[in-house]
């Protein structure tokens, strides 16, 4: 248990590295500012509690907002990403029974599984982030823009660092 713990810290740890130091740099268009750092939440154990799923969640979302100086967005939009994340497992449709060992990833879950639990809570974090900048309705247009644009961004590289980095099951 505590080897799985070690991983998930390394994960947290690279992923905050990355979205810091190059992906917070990205900003195309002024609508895509892709959020990899949401991996971390996305390739938590099933059996995650869920008091410590949101914790986790803030304390990625935090460290995002203390380099970026963006106070709060991200801790907001991470813990809504982790608050949906069991409903979201279920509507994309849970196996009958969870494996001691089975992982939300395309290894374990396949691609169709994994694309549409991960379509559901980045499009759910990509929306509360950007609505949480906007903090206006009457701005929804450029969030809706920003949320598909972005979140379709964040989606791929999401898929193409799964896909580089899974281990295949013994």
């Amino acid at each position: 248990m505590t080897k799985a713990y070690g991983k998930d810290i390394l994960r947290f740890v690279i992923l905050v590295v990355l979205q810091v130091f190059i992906l917070d740099h990205i900003n195309l268009g002024g609508y895509i500012n892709p959020s990899l750092y949401v991996l971390f939440i996305l390739l938590l154990p099933f059996e995650t509690p869920g008091w410590l799923l949101l914790v986790s969640s803030f304390l990625i979302g935090f460290s995002i907002d203390s380099f970026g100086n963006t106070t709060g967005l991200h801790a907001g939009a991470s813990v809504f990403m982790a608050f949906l994340r069991p409903w979201a497992v279920r509507l994309a449709g849970a196996p009958a029974e969870y494996e001691g060992n089975l992982k939300p990833g395309i290894a374990d879950m396949g691609f169709r599984w994994f694309f549409g639990y991960t379509l559901v809570l980045v499009m759910a974090h990509q929306f509360a982030l950007s609505m949480l900048e906007a903090f206006r309705f009457a701005e929804i247009g450029y969030v809706l823009l920003r949320t598909l644009a972005g979140g379709a961004f964040t989606i791929v590289l999401i898929i193409i660092a799964e896909y580089l980095f899974m281990s295949k099951r013994k």
